[in-house]
């Protein structure tokens, strides 16, 4: 056997689950020059072990968009030296404060576990406040809107949405898969209670096996025009049939916009 597989017998494979405030970061992929999570990441591993490791995310989540749950894997070289996820999280978690990120939770899983590909299920959930005054403690983890909104009308015109549909309307123009074409499982539009004035949090939460660029936050965009009256429910589903970016509504700010949690098949060891 060779130096080099001798090397990768010995690597052990670790789901991390990671929570991060996107508002200090250019998504989460790695670029030149600016703030990124994987970089984050990426960087307080090498200062635990002094390896330099990729780590895979399940999604790319863009600028200021945040994560209670993102999901990645990398491979390690612990040796025979026993290591424990919780001894992994708090040492990775320990070389990247102050950074608004967070191991949650860290596991070993079988080698050919993929954080991306092995993903069944995604939720994201889109938070508006619709309040007169502006969220003083949760600035940039929301959209604020002042006016009301029509939340059961803004429901309505989300379920035209639910089920297997060419999405060109709702992804971004420079989005790069190769297909438009998404299943949506679920999509409900809620509100809640947010203070004791009046304030209401309205939240949009979709379920989905992948989902394209700016896709939630360009049906947010559009579905807050029916919440506003601007538009009819039925408007919804005229402008998914017309396959044209131009006929829905606009991208929302990345601020309310959550990749809440990523399911997988039973992972074995």
């Amino acid at each position: 056997m060779s130096e080099t597989e001798t090397q990768t017998s010995t690597k052990t494979r670790w789901k991390l689950t990671i929570e991060y405030d996107g508002g200090n970061f250019c998504g989460w992929q790695r670029q030149d020059g600016v703030p990124t999570v994987q970089q984050t990441v990426e960087t307080a591993i090498r200062a635990f072990c002094q390896q330099d490791i990729v780590v895979h995310a399940a999604g790319r989540t863009d600028s200021g968009v945040h994560a209670l749950a993102q999901v990645a894997h990398f491979d390690l070289d612990y040796g025979a030296r026993d290591l424990s996820g919780f001894v992994l999280l708090k040492a990775i978690n320990a070389h990247m404060r102050p950074a608004p990120v967070s191991i949650t939770h860290a596991e070993i899983v079988a080698p050919d576990f993929h954080a991306r590909f092995d993903a069944h299920n995604k939720l994201y959930r889109y938070r508006i406040l619709q309040r007169p005054a502006f969220p003083a403690l949760e600035k940039g983890r929301m959209w604020h809107i002042k006016r009301a909104l029509d939340v059961d009308a803004m429901h309505e015109g989300a379920q035209y949405l639910v089920g297997k549909h060419d999405f060109t309307s709702f992804r971004d123009s420079q989005c790069q898969a190769k297909s438009p074409i998404r299943t949506m499982d679920q999509i409900n539009v809620t509100k809640h209670v947010y203070d004791d004035y009046g304030g209401v949090e309205i939240r949009i939460e979709a379920q989905a096996q992948s989902f394209l660029h700016h896709q939630i936050r360009n049906i947010a965009g559009t579905l807050v025009m029916v919440g506003d009256g601007k538009w009819a429910p039925i408007d919804v589903q005229k402008a998914l049939a017309q396959k044209d970016r131009a006929a829905a509504g606009p991208t929302s700010p990345p601020d309310g916009l959550y990749l809440v949690r990523i399911d997988y098949p039973s992972l074995g060891v």
